[in-house]
């Protein structure tokens, strides 16, 4: 009995570790791996605020996807994935690998978030993850909406 429970915990804990390293990556500019196919009618977009809105310092983003559904990093379900927020972005980030520090990961698979910005005029735009954080193809990204904090 005591070797079957001791082999059952090794196997659990075996387990956890291959679903945890599964979705972890290195963001180096040298990493490329095969992008998850999407819906080519998916979209992700800003429910509010809306573009052009004067908010306060600290305001709720709330993200909508239509075509696919919101799944948390690290599980691998056909047309779903996870939400990325760009602030103050120039540009979008690679496509070709994992999103890194230039977004804001919602890797549980939240739809809303509370953020507080300086005074001044930001932009906000999404950026749909799969499993591992990575764009889909085509990737889904939202318009880029412009804010104005109070």
């Amino acid at each position: 009995m005591k070797k079957s429970a001791t082999l059952s915990l090794l196997a659990i804990a075996l387990g956890t570790f291959t679903l945890n390293s599964s979705f972890a990556h290195d963001h180096s500019d040298k990493q490329t791996i095969k992008a998850t196919p999407a819906p080519e009618n998916a979209s992700a977009y800003i429910i509010s605020p809306q573009d052009g809105a004067t908010v306060s310092e600290t305001f709720t983003i709330t993200f909508g996807l239509q075509g696919m559904g919101v799944s948390p990093a690290g599980f691998d379900k056909k047309n779903t994935g996870h939400h990325h927020l760009l602030v103050d972005g120039k540009k979008l980030p690679a496509f070709d690998r994992p999103m890194g520090s230039e977004v804001k990961h919602f890797g549980g698979g939240q739809t809303q978030t509370d953020v507080t910005l300086a005074k001044g005029e930001h932009t906000l735009q999404l950026i749909l993850g799969d499993h591992r954080h990575m764009p889909h193809s085509p990737a889904i990204v939202s318009k880029k909406i412009t804010v104005t904090v109070k």
